[in-house]
Parts: structure tokens; C-alpha cells; sequence
């Protein structure tokens, strides 16, 4: 049986859709244990960090995701924006800037989790980032 160019288009954009679902909820998990690990690890941010992680990282990839219910394309746009976003954020204050939140600069029983989360939140956000751009913005994904 062959399949259209059409089916075929929209079996891939099913796959982006199921992968930046799943990405974006990998990244809450992530972002919750990174928060602990943070508790654990005496790190904490100041109030405009964490407004930064509260309604960037944490609350604008879900939101994206429900907001994705009425309108896919605006939905995947902001969780490609909040990603990028949370990536920078996350990548100059887990690896570029000296201070409490580098990984190297976590020390005891917390660091290995620590420097873990860091990691796997910057993999998880890079995803969410090219997901959202290729499912919000993609022309493969037109309606």
C-alpha cells in the first residue's frame, strides 16, 4: 500500500507532536528533582531568578502544551521560546557564571544529582527548542 505525501507529512508532524509532548513533560520531571537537588544543596536563587524558573522554565512549557489544545501552532511556539529561554538561563548559571548555581561550585552528597539534572534540563531544553521551532514554525507542519 503506498502512502500519500500528505499521510506522510502528517505521520511526521504526529511523531514532532508526540516527541515535544513528551519532552516537554520529561522537562517538568527533570525541572522538579533539579529543584530539589537545589534545596538540597543550599542554592538558592534570588527573587528574580526565581521568577525566571517559575514562569519560564517551569509554568511556559506547560502552558504552551495546554495552550496547544486550541491553537497547536501558538501552543509549540511558546514551548520553543520558553525553551530557548530556560536553555540560556540554565546554561550561564549551571556552566558560565562563577557563583552558587555552577555545578562545580555544588560540593557534598548533593552535587552528582546536582550537575545530573543540570544536564539532562539543558538536553530536555535543546529538544523542546527544536521540537516547538520545527512543529510551531515548520512548513512541514502547515495547515
Amino acid at each position: 500500500m503506498l502512502v500519500s505525501q500528505s499521510s506522510k507529512r502528517d505521520m511526521k508532524g504526529n511523531k514532532t507532536l508526540i516527541g515535544l509532548v513528551i519532552v516537554v513533560l520529561l522537562h517538568a520531571a527533570v525541572t522538579v528533582v533539579h529543584g530539589s537537588a537545589h534545596t538540597s544543596a543550599g542554592v538558592n536563587l534570588g527573587p528574580a531568578g526565581l521568577a525566571f524558573v517559575l514562569a519560564v522554565i517551569v509554568i511556559g512549557p506547560l502552558a504552551g502544551l495546554a495552550w496547544m489544545r486550541t491553537n497547536w501552532r501558538s501552543g509549540a511556539r511558546l514551548i520553543a521560546l520558553a525553551m530557548m529561554g530556560s536553555l540560556v538561563f540554565g546554561l550561564v548559571n549551571h556552566f558560565i557564571i562563577p557563583g552558587a548555581d555552577r555545578i562545580d561550585y555544588v560540593h557534598g552528597p548533593s552535587h552528582a544529582l546536582f550537575e545530573t539534572t543540570a544536564i539532562l534540563l539543558a538536553i530536555t531544553e535543546a529538544a523542546g527548542a527544536a521540537l516547538g521551532i520545527g512543529y510551531g514554525w515548520g512548513s512541514l507542519f502547515s495547515e
